[in-house]
């Protein structure tokens, strides 16, 4: 894996992570949303929950479901999932347009509810990860250097499930730190990176 280039130069001519560059799909993510600071709880909850959909499957598979995921699961609104009951599981798992799976679904359900818990406790969502930020002593420069577990991500998974949540293993965990700003994991010369981290401090004042 370490054989294999970091970077891509797009049509643009900039560097990017080499995965930037397969789909307008992942150009647009990586470019716009990947790495940057989440601090809303629901988006949080969007995250975490639609790395346990990709749990299996491709991330562009849950790219291109993304809107379809958003209707089906109320907009990711932490109260209004956690209000789902049994109509709804019935619900989703006739929606062709989401992924199908009945653990998966039911642990959404299972974690807004969970994600509303810490709430009430803690003023938000949000509170929960903040102490699991993680700053590299250097970028990546290889694929090989990119885990896809950390002490972090295997602490808030420890965490998470203290507090009832389901699928949320250390690589999930890893993926949503990934999404969300928790880590930095764009490569060493990527042209998103010097933004992620500049967004990164401002996020945490």
């Amino acid at each position: 894996m370490s054989d294999l280039p970091a970077l891509v130069r797009g049509e643009d001519g900039e560097r990017r992570c080499w995965w930037a560059v397969s789909s307008p799909e992942y150009l647009a993510y990586h470019d716009e949303e990947w790495g940057r600071p989440v601090t809303d709880d629901d988006g949080l909850y969007e995250r975490l929950c639609l790395e346990g959909f990709q749990s299996g499957l491709s991330w562009i598979t849950i790219l291109r479901k993304r809107e379809n995921f958003r209707a089906a699961f109320a907009g990711f609104e932490i109260d209004a999932v956690a209000r789902f009951g049994a109509r709804d599981v019935k619900r989703l798992m006739a929606d062709a347009g989401i992924v199908r799976n009945r653990a998966k679904i039911e642990a959404a359900i299972d974690n807004a509810r969970a994600a509303a818990r810490i709430r009430e406790e803690l003023g938000s969502f949000a509170a929960l990860l903040e102490p699991f930020h993680e700053r590299r002593a250097r970028a990546p420069r290889t694929r090989a250097d990119l885990p896809p577990t950390s002490l972090a991500s295997v602490a808030l998974s420890r965490e998470l499930k203290r507090r009832g949540f389901r699928f949320v293993g250390p690589t999930t965990v890893y993926s949503t730190m990934q999404a969300c700003g928790l880590v930095n994991d764009h490569m060493a010369g990527c042209v998103a990176r010097s933004a992620v981290e500049a967004a990164r401090r401002a996020s945490r004042g």
